[in-house]
């Protein structure tokens, strides 16, 4: 799996550049706490989810995400002694799992964490598909983050048993907008059912298929970006041929790990006026989970309209 083979840990002496970066108070990689301090302290493996702790927790919980900057690759981080100090203070730990983030498992073994861990991928039950890999990308699936929600909430409560009641109010209210957020994807689904797309990685699959839509990706071009190799030339001049055909309705492309072959195929796409619709793998500046999400969604039924 390209995850599992490209996020490593460094020598004990490396830092992550990343560490340093704030990301507007929504997942940076180490959120301040509230003033009056905090009652337990959040590692997560991407400001995703730490955003998503951050919500839940309120100004009970501290958040260390370690990969927060919106132009780095997630899976050519590279972890370093700042990251395994975090882990070993840390009361729970949010991890991706499957195979997306294994350098916190590692980590996890050299710092004495005595943390709750909680696996997004084995929280969601996703499994992957008979002959096929798993798509790891489960934060994308809205029920699937309705799910975390709960159980972050559960974790942090055990951790600080006093807000408990607020950690389970919180989660509540941040599931509420996740229902909102499902509802927009099942009206793309009532309009757009059935109508095809391409991708460049299998990041956004998950909400793509929630609303409905068709990707008409040969599975040769995605798992050779995903894996980091070069495409075949047939499957390229596939690929290209569903954009410079307008045989899908639009591309939806992962800024986050762009190269030639992908480059090329977004520049297809735009010459032949078929819409392009970025996304990425960690929140950008400015944004919470849900402004996120709902940002892609709204981009997403811009495209399709």
């Amino acid at each position: 799996m390209f995850s599992a083979q490209r996020a490593r840990v460094s020598g004990a002496g490396a830092v992550l550049a990343a560490s340093a970066l704030a990301l507007g108070g929504c997942g940076s990689s180490s959120d301040a706490a509230e003033p009056g301090g905090a009652s337990v302290s959040v590692v997560a493996s991407t400001n995703v989810y730490g955003d998503i702790a951050r919500q839940i927790g309120g100004r009970e919980v501290k958040v260390t995400s370690f990969i927060s900057d919106p132009a780095q690759d997630p899976h050519s981080f590279e972890a370093g002694t700042r990251n395994r100090l975090a882990l070993s203070r840390a009361g729970v730990v949010i991890e991706n799992g499957g195979g997306y983030d294994d350098f916190v498992g590692t980590l996890l073994k050299g710092a004495g964490s005595k943390a709750e861990v909680l696996n997004a991928v084995k929280v969601s039950g996703k499994t992957a598909p008979a002959g096929e890999e798993l798509n790891e990308h489960v934060w994308y699936d809205l029920p699937s983050v309705a799910l975390l929600a709960d159980r972050i909430s559960a974790a942090l409560g055990r951790a600080d048993p006093e807000n408990a009641g607020t950690y389970s109010s919180n989660a509540a209210a941040f599931k509420a907008k996740l229902k909102t957020l499902e509802g927009r994807v099942a009206a793309i689904k009532a309009a757009h059912a059935g109508d095809g797309v391409a991708i460049t990685e299998p990041v956004p699959v998950y909400l793509l298929e929630a609303a409905g839509l068709k990707n008409e990706t040969p599975e040769e071009f995605s798992e050779a970006i995903e894996e980091g190799d070069d495409v075949p030339p047939r499957t390229l001049r596939d690929t290209l041929a569903l954009l410079t055909g307008k045989k899908v309705k639009a591309l939806v492309y992962n800024a986050q790990t762009s190269g030639p072959q992908t480059e090329q195929v977004e520049k297809a796409a735009k010459d032949a006026g078929v819409p392009v619709v970025p996304v990425t793998e960690t929140l950008p500046a400015g944004q919470d989970y849900v402004s996120w999400m709902d940002g892609n969604i709204a981009a997403l039924q811009k495209a399709l309209s």
